[in-house]
């Protein structure tokens, strides 16, 4: 890839969120006041792994003590950083934990699966740990060093696929700071996802942090699902995907060695994601109004004037 200085298409380092962050660490720790940093926990755990850790420590400790399994709840509290020391793979925006699960977990508190690290967790093997790496390196040399530093620290790899396949990935709230992802062979292609679904869950913090409740009687026409949605989904998508699309426009443009397929792939994605945004010029200013905070609005509006441009 081409050196050349690339800065973010907005600020993503929002103080209402770093507020949030430290409120929420405090709260979770001081849950368990006697729980001690296990051996494997990392020396001067940074604020953005230790909020995506704490809620995983919260979940785990919470599901041992309801299915009273005395020994797990002991692993928690031994842990209250969830054993991502041993899990992380040192990477260009810190240390972050790359885990391939054998199975995910269903549940009443999520209506998509999701995955809590465990005692019995392990780290994903060393290609994967390869991609991983070379897929965050990717997100800061194309600007999206804070947006991915903050909210996609933990990272679990799902399908292995090819370019043709549907691609899933996805967020749970109660699980800030991971994301799920299916994935190829192209460390491009995982920083697409991974944007976007640090994005998700940027959004999430921001209107937590900023006590933004939006109507559930707003709808609003989303291209991307071909239905009517709620302000909170289209805004979600007005958000995340405009992310994507500047990312893949300055992969494109900047990256000289992106194999032909891995090219071909994201310039049909760029292509497809313009269709589907253009018709959200009029009604995103709409779905703004909703959203109280000024700061918070004048970033949504900045990334998806600056995709509608592309």
């Amino acid at each position: 890839m081409t050196t050349v200085e690339i800065t973010a298409p907005v600020d993503f380092r929002f103080a209402p969120i770093a507020a949030m962050q430290q409120d929420r660490i405090a709260r979770i720790r001081a849950l368990a006041p006697g729980a001690q940093p296990g051996p494997d926990t990392l020396p001067g755990l940074d604020v953005p792994l230790d909020y995506a850790t704490a809620h995983h420590y919260l979940e785990g400790a919470e599901t041992a003590a309801l299915a009273k399994d005395i020994d797990l709840f002991d692993w928690y509290q031994a842990h209250p950083d969830a054993g991502t020391g041993r899990l992380c793979a040192s990477t260009a925006l810190g240390p972050c934990a790359v885990i391939t699960p054998n199975a995910l977990i269903t549940s009443l508190i999520s209506d998509t699966p999701y995955y809590l690290l465990g005692p019995f967790t392990d780290r994903a093997p060393a290609p994967d740990r390869a991609l991983a790496r070379a897929a965050y390196k990717t997100a800061a040399d194309t600007g999206f060093a804070d947006l991915v530093t903050h909210h996609a620290r933990i990272l679990v790899l799902l399908g292995r696929k090819q370019y043709h396949d549907r691609f899933d990935s996805w967020t749970i709230s109660r699980l800030p700071g991971t994301v799920f992802l299916d994935h190829i062979d192209d460390p491009a292609a995982l920083t697409r996802d991974l944007i976007h679904e640090a994005g998700h869950n940027w959004l999430n913090d921001a209107l937590a942090a900023t006590s933004t409740l939006l109507p559930d009687d707003a709808h609003f026409p989303s291209p991307w699902k071909n239905t009517h949605r709620p302000a909170y989904g289209f805004l979600h998508a007005c958000w995340a995907f405009p992310l994507t699309m500047i990312y893949t426009a300055r992969i494109l443009d900047l990256n000289d060695q992106l194999t032909p397929p891995g090219r071909d792939f994201l310039t049909r994605y760029l292509d497809l994601q313009r269709r589907f945004l253009a018709p959200t010029a009029d009604t995103h200013p709409q779905a703004l109004t909703l959203i109280p905070d000024p700061e918070l609005r004048e970033r949504l509006r900045r990334i998806h004037a600056h995709a509608l441009a592309l």
